[in-house]
Order: C-alpha cells, then sequence, then structure tokens
C-alpha cells in the first residue's frame, strides 16, 4: 500500500504514492481507501453523464446510471478529467476508485483528488458543506476571507501565512455542525497564491490541525490605491446574499438544506465587509487591521 495521507479531516489509504507531502497529524473525521482496482461491475453501471465544468485547461464530466437529481445510497458515480483520470465509487461507500488515462500521472493524480473531486464527494455524500474561501487563523481562531474571483482572496491568504498565521485552507472550506457551533476543517498543507493550472502550490508547515469553530467572514471589496481601510459589518438579508454565492455547489436537490444551513450560520457568525485599498504596499496595513479587528468580534 502507499503512503496514509489525511486531507480534509479525513485519513485517505492509497495504493499509489502521491508526490505530495501530506503526512502532518491531524484530527480525522472519516477514513477513505484509494484504489486503482475498479470493479468492472461498477463501470459497466455508469449508463449517462454530462459535461460537468471546465477547469484547469480540461473538460470535466460526471456520470452515473440515472439523470442527476440527487445522490442515494448505492448509487454509481463516475468523475472524469478527460485525458487524465477517472474517479469511480458507490453512494454511501468510503472506496474512491481511480483509473489513469494517457496523460494521467500520480502528481496529476493527487492534484484533481485533492483539489477538486474530494470536496464534490464530500458534498455528494452528504460528509461536509463548502465554502469558498481562503482561511486563515488570528490567535488560534478561523477568520474566513471571500470575494469575487481575481477579488483578492488568495493573495490575503497568503500574506497572512507569511507573517506567521495558520493556513485552515488555500481555497475550499469545509464545515461542519458540531453541538450548535460551524466547525472549520483544515484542507490542505499547501497553498495556490497564483493560480497555476494542476499545481496545489507550495507547502505550509503552519496549518491547522483540529477542527475549530469559525470565528468572523471578511468579504474582501478593491477600493482605490489611496482608499482608507474600512471595516463595516454586513446585517440583515444582505448577509445571507454575500455568503450565498461563495457556498461551493449548490446542486437543486440540496437547496433546501443548504439555505437552512446557511441561515443557521449566520445566526451565529458575524460578517463583515472590508475595503482594501488595491496596492500590494498597503497589505501589512490591511492586516493589522484585519488582526485588531478580529480580536474584538465576539
Amino acid at each position: 500500500m502507499g503512503k496514509k495521507m489525511i486531507v480534509y479531516g479525513t485519513k485517505i489509504i492509497s495504493d499509489i504514492d502521491l508526490p505530495l507531502d501530506l503526512t502532518y497529524d491531524t484530527q480525522v473525521r472519516y477514513t477513505l481507501e484509494l484504489s486503482s482496482n475498479v470493479p468492472e461491475v461498477l463501470q459497466s453501471a455508469i449508463t449517462c453523464g454530462f459535461s460537468f465544468y471546465w477547469a484547469h485547461g480540461r473538460d470535466v464530466y460526471l456520470y452515473s446510471d440515472r439523470e442527476f437529481n440527487g445522490s442515494d445510497i448505492g448509487q454509481p458515480w463516475c468523475y472524469e478529467v478527460e485525458g487524465v483520470v477517472r474517479f469511480y465509487w458507490i453512494g454511501g461507500e468510503r472506496t474512491i476508485y481511480y483509473k489513469l488515462d494517457e496523460e494521467g500521472s500520480a502528481g496529476l493524480l493527487g492534484f484533481w483528488l485533492i483539489h477538486l473531486l474530494l470536496p464534490l464527494y464530500f458534498t455528494l455524500e452528504g460528509m461536509y458543506d463548502f465554502l469558498h474561501a481562503g482561511a486563515v487563523e488570528v490567535e488560534g481562531k478561523p477568520i474566513l476571507f471571500i470575494a469575487p474571483s481575481m477579488g483578492g482572496k488568495s493573495t490575503m491568504t497568503d500574506y497572512f501565512i507569511k507573517q506567521g498565521h495558520t493556513l485552515v485552507s488555500d481555497d475550499k472550506v469545509a464545515t461542519f455542525i458540531d453541538n450548535g457551533k460551524f466547525m472549520a476543517v483544515g484542507s490542505h498543507p499547501y497553498h495556490r497564491p497564483y493560480r497555476k493550472f494542476e499545481e496545489l502550490g507550495y507547502r505550509v508547515e503552519n496549518f491547522m490541525r483540529e477542527f475549530k469553530t469559525i470565528h468572523v467572514f471578511y468579504e474582501l471589496e478593491a477600493a482605490a490605491e489611496d482608499a482608507t481601510v474600512i471595516i463595516d459589518e454586513i446585517n440583515g438579508f444582505e448577509k445571507f446574499n454575500t455568503l450565498l454565492p461563495n457556498y461551493l455547489y449548490m446542486f437543486s436537490y440540496l437547496k433546501p438544506k443548504r439555505l437552512k444551513y446557511l441561515s443557521q450560520m449566520l445566526n451565529s457568525i458575524r460578517v463583515f465587509r472590508v475595503q482594501v485599498p488595491w496596492d500590494m504596499e498597503r497589505l501589512a496595513e490591511v492586516h493589522e487591521a484585519l488582526c485588531q479587528h478580529s480580536k474584538g468580534v465576539v
């Protein structure tokens, strides 16, 4: 067998060694197996599918044996990254199978498994709810940065990491409820400050190893280079509208559950908008303002 690794609070026992260092000790919620022994009956059960999205320069497809309107126990699934790899699993089971294609490699398998397949799998299996956010710790408490694409959350996350803050997640934050509290799960100890295709980025030694209560959300809003750093609280329905677009995989069959989950989350976690001067030289100022502000949030 290959190395054991922990990703999104899940111990993965694999039959292939991935060229990534995922051997750190952290809190574990689930266990999965990653296997190349794809059952023939599972492959033959796949009968229909659709183009899912385009990502990292490749077409991605999702297949099953039925029209997509939910995820059931025993349902066969296949997630195909054209030319690279096909992942298979059965709903309710905890083994993910893979089959490398002509362009496939251990490196590409690791990237697609960790960065894209697992968040989808955990969502379809009802194990986590994901938010599209960068996240770090300030004095041991997770704070989450949300922003539109190219809105600065990766840059902000990277700056905080380089100031010694603990990384929670580079891009996708897994969450779950524990005794009424909304918990953040560390994703993996890699960060992509610059979005190069099919790379997880550089390894971060200071990585969150326990599940922790989400402390606060910050929506980053680009402002003029000479603007003042302003932090204002978002309230009411605007708070909901701010977070909803950052909820990953809002499948129609999950929508009622998702809306309830998000409403409960926002009843217990405050959300603030940060006007961020669009000037890299002023990141230190923004960093200081956010650190001081987050310490005062109760």
